[in-house]
């Protein structure tokens, strides 16, 4: 049986600079989080090997550098990312930005800094 989740329920977890994530769904094949990235805040320019990517924001905006350009996401907006290509996101705003981060098959254990 499904059962309802929200970030008050899913496991929560820190990264970067004090930034936060939660674990809506957590397969083997699939992978959807929620993350709360400050003003400021970045992630370390990366790509997945084998995971294919997209980001989704909720509220608050996101630059997203992809093989050297930036696309600037704002509330319901996204921008799917395949697998093997470099990025990184951003938050250049003056606000925390809130996003969704889909992962086919999960991210997890396959990073690599670029």
């Amino acid at each position: 049986m499904s059962e309802k989740i929200s970030t008050a329920t899913a496991p929560h977890y820190h990264w970067g600079a004090g930034e936060d994530g939660w674990h809506l769904v957590r397969t083997p094949a699939l992978s959807v989080i929620q993350e709360r990235l400050g003003p400021g805040g970045e992630e370390a320019r990366h790509y997945h090997v084998h995971a294919s990517q997209f980001f989704y924001v909720l509220a608050g905006s996101l630059d997203i550098e992809v093989a050297g350009v930036v696309t600037t996401l704002n509330a319901q907006e996204g921008l799917a990312i395949p697998a093997g290509a470099a990025h990184q996101v951003r938050n250049v705003s003056q606000s925390d930005a809130h996003f969704l981060v889909t992962s086919q098959p999960p991210s997890h254990g396959d990073r690599v800094l670029a």
